[in-house]
């Protein structure tokens, strides 16, 4: 398949990769902690960099936001470019009772609203999970920068505005800790190509009270998330 959403020539992504959806945060990210970053691809505005970061290479590439969106670029990350090691820095909004603002979350595994997953097992259900070393080295090093974190499932949902009448709140009741477009994705393509994936969200929302973060927060402060990816 050609890549025609990433236009990089070969070489020029790193192995390990952050993914944020906001393409302007792969920016920040880019701006603020990789070293000698240099722009690889403006496509479609969904901006990719490539630096270093204590030494070691890392790319950062936006990926837009859902499922759809994300899977493309997931795609051609693994087949075009050969990623071994795909995070995922996002946010979510939070369900879990304990769930406080801007709390960070590791997601051990994903499930999902969407059709994406389930069309792939003719109608039956998997459970998407991500690599267990990452899981351990960032819920470690968020442990040690002093980071209130949580472990546990995300929900992929397809719908941002649901007119339905689905109560997000039964997902909790099952252990979900917080809702957010494209974890499912992300994992399921891991695990069908070896290769190593996590997702960390920070908390910008709190569904069940109404509390919320600004756009510019979560395009620019949730710097606790980025520190623990790039350390992985």
């Amino acid at each position: 398949m050609s890549h025609y959403h990433i236009e990089a020539p070969k070489g020029a992504i790193a192995e390990f990769v952050l993914l944020p959806g906001d393409p302007l945060r792969a920016k920040f990210i880019a701006e603020t902690f990789i070293e000698d970053a240099v722009q690889y691809n403006t496509v479609r505005g969904m901006w990719g960099y490539t630096g270093t970061y204590k030494g070691k290479a890392v790319s950062v590439q936006g990926t837009g936001m859902g499922m759809p969106s994300a899977g493309i670029y997931i795609h051609e990350l693994i087949h075009v470019y050969g990623c071994k090691k795909l995070v995922r820095i996002g946010s979510c909004g939070g369900i879990g009772p304990n769930v406080k603002l801007r709390d960070v979350i590791i997601a051990m595994s994903a499930c999902t609203n969407s059709k994406m997953i389930s069309r792939r097992f003719y109608g039956n259900t998997y459970a998407p999970t991500a690599s267990f070393e990452l899981v351990q080295k960032a819920y470690l090093k968020a442990k040690e920068m002093g980071v209130p974190v949580h472990v546990g499932s995300l929900l992929s949902s397809d719908t941002f505005y649901d007119d339905t009448d689905e109560d997000i709140m039964r997902w909790a009741e099952y252990g979900v800790l917080g809702v957010e477009m494209e974890a499912a994705e992300l994992l399921t393509q891991a695990a069908k190509n070896n290769i190593q994936a996590l997702v960390i969200c920070t908390v910008s929302d709190l569904i069940p009270t109404g509390e919320m973060t600004s756009s510019q927060d979560r395009q620019e402060t949730f710097t606790q998330m980025m520190e623990i990816a790039l350390d992985l």
